[in-house]
């Protein structure tokens, strides 16, 4: 393992210090154990607050999502382990602003029962809130086991549109649904050409060898569709391309959002590579490209590899995703 820490055990605490030492304007450290990440200034009055959590290793998710227009509060578990329920609970008590908050996080097992025991916990002390599950990877079920799919990139949107719903001073029940609509708009594929390393284990988190790839692999190295030889870029984003289309068919005149995420290690100069290639197929299409993202958005640790998410709009979700939003890692207006 050659990585820039010190003890490997120490690595999501110290990666919070340095985060918030980098950005208090936006970012600070709550909760009884420090990790929860938060607006900095709190909660804002009146308004549904959102929050979400997961596993260290992807930033900017999940924490770097805090701020104006965006998240209010982030619980953060070691690399690739989801929070605690206590880290939960904290998270929603420092996001409670009087209307409400919406638990909006991955469809990932230890998340899920974490959140929800979170939420009965506090809704005994009269604390409203309400979940929205993102679970837009199509490599992970198929259609007809939707519900099983796994949370990936999906979530950048989800966030962003979920905020905007909340910063315009709608109700629980219309952030929550607008939520909804917003991770039921979006698919995912991503493909592997490199292992990560957990700092607590050490060691590559799966072996795949230097001439080939994975499709479909997951943000933590869950089994992909196929390992294969390395295949060009057009290549590549044709297949996750025509993998997207044959889940959620586009027409022409239909308007979309699409991220071509960096999963940590790929540059932006292949992320581009790829876009451009998408770019002529959507004008084949007739379908309008609205705000793309090209970047490190969701990322794992040091992966080699990219995703690609298109998120499907109608009017109001384009509307919110052009709404003002300011974070570190994302400004918008």
């Amino acid at each position: 393992m050659k990585k820039l820490l010190n003890n490997p055990d120490d690595y999501a605490d110290q990666t919070l210090d340095g985060l918030c030492l980098a950005h208090p304007e936006f970012y600070t450290r709550g909760g009884e154990s420090g990790r929860v990440i938060h607006r900095t200034g709190g909660a804002v009055a009146g308004k549904v607050g959102i929050v979400s959590g997961g596993g260290s290793g992807h930033l900017p998710v999940f924490t770097g999502y805090c701020g104006e227009g965006l998240l209010d509060a982030c619980s953060i578990g070691n690399v690739f382990a989801g929070p605690s329920v206590a880290d939960c609970i904290d998270a929603m008590k420092i996001a409670d602003g009087g209307a409400g908050v919406l638990r909006l996080y991955g469809n990932y097992g230890g998340d899920c029962m974490n959140f929800d025991m979170a939420g009965e916990m506090l809704e005994i002390e009269g604390l409203e809130s309400t979940t929205v599950l993102v679970a837009d990877d199509v490599a992970s079920a198929p259609p007809e086991e939707a519900e099983k799919r796994r949370g990936v990139a999906g979530m950048i949107y989800a966030f962003k549109i979920a905020g905007a719903k909340a910063s315009a001073g709608a109700s629980l029940a219309e952030v929550t649904a607008t939520a909804q609509k917003a991770a039921d708009a979006c698919r995912s594929i991503g493909v592997a050409l490199t292992p990560c390393t957990v700092p607590e284990a050490g060691k590559p988190t799966f072996e795949i060898a230097a001439d080939e790839i994975e499709m479909g692999m997951g943000i933590h190295g869950e089994p992909g569709i196929w390992r294969g030889k390395m295949k060009p870029a057009d290549e590549v984003a044709a297949e996750m391309l025509d993998r997207l289309l044959a889940d959620q068919p586009l027409e022409n005149g239909d308007r979309i959002s699409v991220l071509v995420n960096s999963l940590g290690a790929t540059p932006h100069e292949e992320l581009y590579i790829l876009y451009r290639y998408l770019a002529k197929r959507f004008d084949d299409l007739g379908v309008t490209v609205v705000m793309p993202l090209v970047g490190r958005y969701a990322t794992s640790m040091e992966m080699t590899g990219a995703s690609l998410t298109i998120c499907k709009l109608d009017s109001e979700l384009e509307e919110l995703l052009h709404a003002p939003a300011n974070c570190a890692f994302w400004r918008i207006g």
